[in-house]
């Protein structure tokens, strides 16, 4: 019997863990939608091309929402669709023609956490927990019903690149156990709450200016929210912007940017001091 065909979207490191787990299972997987790589951008993620090339599988970096796209996936007839971090909304033309449905996996808790960033915003807004779901999609960013989902920890030294790891595993996670679900038809979905719905937009790197006022632990979640290979946090200190990679908080008082010591670097915030381990004028 063959299996149900599969036509995925996918990019970066979610993309292309999630693409190996569907051919390692052997799914049907008929064509993958992916991206150029933005070649101002640091590509620190494994590639959904090279995964598509190494299995066959044919590959396009076109919009999918282009009228000739369309007619070819309409041809393709696809009976299951599948999102990972493909970074582009797909038109409801297209969600509807799978006869199995249309998901995507999102990297948090949903209905948490909807929006993009969202690994680097947890970290940053100090959560200990997130993870990655499995969701219907709708013409709605992150708001279809629930498939499945599965949690990871965010430890107090994890950077965002940690988490994202974690994430990546999380979605690798779901997607060995729920496939024969999505291939048969028998998914069971539940309605997301929408009275805990939260929302976080794109972050840039002009984002990671450092603002000392703030307390040491919020500026110490920014910095390791950003650090590598993130754009990072900076400031300017002796009149030149530096780059702060690495920090961790003490306990004392100062005033916020004021410079305590010069070796170890320790500057005030407006609740604690920072200690500066890593630190690279630009």
């Amino acid at each position: 019997m063959t299996r149900p065909k599969i036509l995925v979207f996918a990019y970066s490191q979610v993309g292309a863990v999630c693409l190996e787990q569907l051919l390692s299972d052997g799914a049907n997987v008929v064509c993958v939608y992916t991206h150029d790589d933005d070649p101002k951008e640091e590509i620190w993620f494994r590639s959904v091309k090279e995964v598509a090339k190494k299995n066959g599988v044919e590959t396009r970096v076109a919009k999918p929402s282009l009228p000739e796209e369309l007619e070819y996936i309409k041809k393709l007839a696809p009976e299951l669709v599948l999102s990972f971090y493909y970074r582009a909304l797909i038109p409801k033309s297209i969600l509807e023609i799978p006869k199995l449905g249309a998901f995507n996996i999102h990297g948090a808790l949903l209905p948490r956490y909807r929006g993009r960033a969202c690994v680097n915003w947890a970290v940053l807004n100090g959560e200990t927990e997130t993870g990655a779901t499995l969701h219907v999609m709708t013409e709605a960013a992150d708001k279809g019903d629930i498939a499945d989902s599965e949690a990871v920890s965010i430890e107090w030294t994890d950077t965002g690149h940690d988490v994202f790891l974690k994430v990546t595993e999380a979605a690798r996670k779901i997607i060995e156990r729920t496939l024969p679900a999505l291939e048969n038809g028998s998914v069971k979905l539940t309605p997301q709450d929408e009275s805990k719905a939260s929302y976080f937009g794109r972050r840039r790197p002009e984002d990671g200016e450092i603002d000392w006022n703030k307390s040491a632990v919020e500026i110490y979640n920014l910095i390791r929210a950003v650090t590598h290979p993130f754009p990072g946090a900076f400031t300017e200190l002796d009149g030149r912007k530096c780059m702060i990679w690495k920090a961790e908080v003490l306990d004392g008082v100062a005033q916020p940017k004021e410079i305590v010591s010069r070796s170890p670097l320790v500057i005030g915030t407006g609740n604690g001091l920072l200690r500066i381990s890593d630190i690279e004028k630009i």
